[in-house]
């Protein structure tokens, strides 16, 4: 009679093993910490994320609170000119309005100026990514492989700069502030630079080479919607044209709400205005050239100073106050849990 393992290949032997090295990592022997759970820790480790998070937002609702802020809507204020741009025809017709208002208190310190829209929806998926990065970055690319369809070309071949649906409908009106005294108007020196983030400004956008930036951006037209060819978006200073434009760069972040609000000024503190905003009667001249009357939007102008947790926002501060109180009254709860139990065991042993 034949010997059963003979019937067993060979090569069985030396067939590698599929079983993990004998490692304390492989086989899960490593030392590990295993807390143990006491009601002490538990109750300890509750109020004090509570008393942390309850200050925390405390401050931050203080902190908002203590921000100067005015808004304007001056969507019906300049009603003629939103009736002028209801008809894409008049898009070379300039069309101005003025707003006027008061000023009860001065506004001290750094004040910035903000233009805010109202139902205008940038979190469309299809507007986020209708952008060229690469074109942005000042390279030769071809923007027919972008997703910045259809605002990518003209019928004749002309290729838009910049493409995409985000830099067609950058917000173009143009904003002065006048300060009435004596019935003499003096413009308040505004600084149009230094609004954006150093990394959009030295990272995320260059102008294409060479510096002649007309000639760099030859072949190319302006999108649509847009009154001027994007080298041409500050003639008075050559290093905030282009790409390199703050009002473009800030406008090509886009908002994740429908109302939001985008940095354009920041008052230049000098003469009169070295302490901030007097007192007084104000006027906003306005050059009306965004249409919102389509989407039924609303327009506004904030005048706003910030603190160290940033401007006139109290939703992270309530979040915190909120989160807080939820931790303390957990805490509350499971104390009386932890002081009921105990009491019926106690009578139970007895």
């Amino acid at each position: 009679m034949k010997d059963k393992t003979s019937f067993i290949p060979q090569e069985a032997d030396t067939r590698p093993s599929r079983c993990p090295d004998n490692s304390a990592f492989k086989q899960q022997k490593l030392p590990a910490w295993k807390p143990q759970l006491t009601i002490a820790s538990v109750l300890s480790s509750f109020f004090l994320i509570g008393t942390f998070c309850l200050t925390v937002g405390i401050c931050l609702v203080l902190s908002a609170n203590s921000v100067r802020e005015i808004q304007i809507d001056y969507t019906d204020k300049c009603s003629d000119c939103s009736k002028l741009r209801e008809n894409s025809s008049n898009w070379n017709k300039e069309c101005h309005c003025s707003v006027n208002f008061t000023l009860k208190e001065d506004i001290l310190g750094d004040v910035f100026m903000y233009y805010g829209l109202q139902n205008f929806y940038q979190n469309h998926r299809r507007y986020v990514i209708s952008r060229s990065d690469a074109q942005l970055l000042g390279r030769n690319v071809n923007i027919q492989k972008s997703y910045c369809a259809p605002f990518t070309t003209y019928r004749n071949g002309t290729p838009m700069a910049p493409c995409g649906a985000i830099a067609n409908s950058m917000f173009n009106d143009t904003i002065e502030l006048f300060y009435n005294l004596n019935s003499y108007a003096t413009e308040v020196p505004l600084l149009k630079t230094g609004n954006s983030w150093w990394t959009d400004k030295n990272v995320k956008f260059r102008n294409p080479k060479p510096d002649n930036l007309s000639s760099a951006f030859a072949g190319t037209a302006r999108p649509p919607y847009w009154q001027k060819p994007v080298y041409l978006l500050d003639k008075e200073d050559e290093r905030n044209t282009g790409y390199l434009n703050d009002d473009f760069i800030v406008w090509m972040r886009v908002s994740a709400f429908a109302t939001f609000r985008n940095l354009y000024r920041r008052v230049r503190r000098v003469r009169q205005f070295a302490d901030g905003l007097p007192a007084g009667n104000y006027t906003f001249r306005i050059s009306y050239n965004f249409p919102v009357t389509k989407f039924k939007g609303r327009k506004h102008v904030i005048l706003s100073t910030v603190v160290w947790s940033g401007g006139s926002n109290p939703f992270l501060g309530i979040a915190y106050v909120v989160s807080g109180t939820a931790a303390i009254l957990t805490g509350f709860v499971i104390t009386a849990i932890h002081l009921k139990l105990r009491k019926k065991k106690t009578y139970f042993q007895k």
